[in-house]
């Protein structure tokens, strides 16, 4: 005999990191021609990640292909060129870069660039899921003592604990940089708001006799 509660709890923690997909996507009339582009292009972004801070090892490539690509207007198949895009996840530990990064990889890419998305998180987890995972169970635990006072019982020791663990990391909309003088403009404003991690709990106690 006993009773089973749930329990949540949430922390927050400001972002020391951040994941940015970025690449090139090149057409041209050709095979060749598009992959020599490409592959001038990637390794400018290439240059540009690792002149903004980020280290080797926390680049990979996550995405390389060729196709050719069609305008079917006109209920007609006609060729536009062949496609190459070549992208790459880059780990960048140092947030506040993240902005003036975005610049130098547009400027890098040009008019090929793409920034398919970025996420912010902390390297760390550990005592953000501890911190999550401690206010689960308080949660839990008031709840489940009150019931039990209410029931007219003490209440036991906890016999079984079901985890589910959300997050963490914050999402932010897609992005496509523009070739533009850096000069002439400020660098690319960027938000990193909060990394959170979230913690539910369903624990069943026991009753004491």
């Amino acid at each position: 005999m006993g009773i089973t509660v749930s329990g949540a709890g949430e922390a927050n923690a400001e972002p020391d990191m951040v994941e940015i997909d970025v690449g090139v996507a090149v057409l041209a009339d050709t095979v060749e021609a598009a992959t020599q582009i490409a592959t001038q292009r990637a390794k400018a972004v290439t240059s540009a990640l690792t002149a903004g801070g980020v280290l080797p090892e926390d680049m990979a490539t996550t995405e390389y292909s060729i196709r050719p690509e069609y305008d079917y207007s006109d209920n007609k198949q006609r060729l536009l060129g062949y496609r190459v895009s070549n992208t790459v996840r880059a780990k960048l530990r140092d947030v506040a870069s993240t902005g003036p990064l975005l610049d130098s990889i547009a400027s890098a890419g040009g008019d090929e660039t793409r920034v398919n998305g970025l996420s912010f998180g902390v390297a760390d987890e550990t005592s953000l899921l501890a911190r999550a995972r401690e206010a689960a169970w308080n949660d839990a635990k008031a709840k489940a003592e009150q019931l039990a006072a209410l029931s007219g019982h003490t209440l036991g020791k906890a016999t079984t604990i079901t985890e589910t663990i959300q997050g963490p990391g914050v999402p932010l909309p897609r992005m496509i940089a523009a070739d533009m003088a850096m000069s002439e403009r400020a660098s690319t404003p960027i938000q990193p708001g909060t990394s959170s991690v979230s913690v539910a709990l369903q624990v069943e106690f026991g009753f004491r006799e």
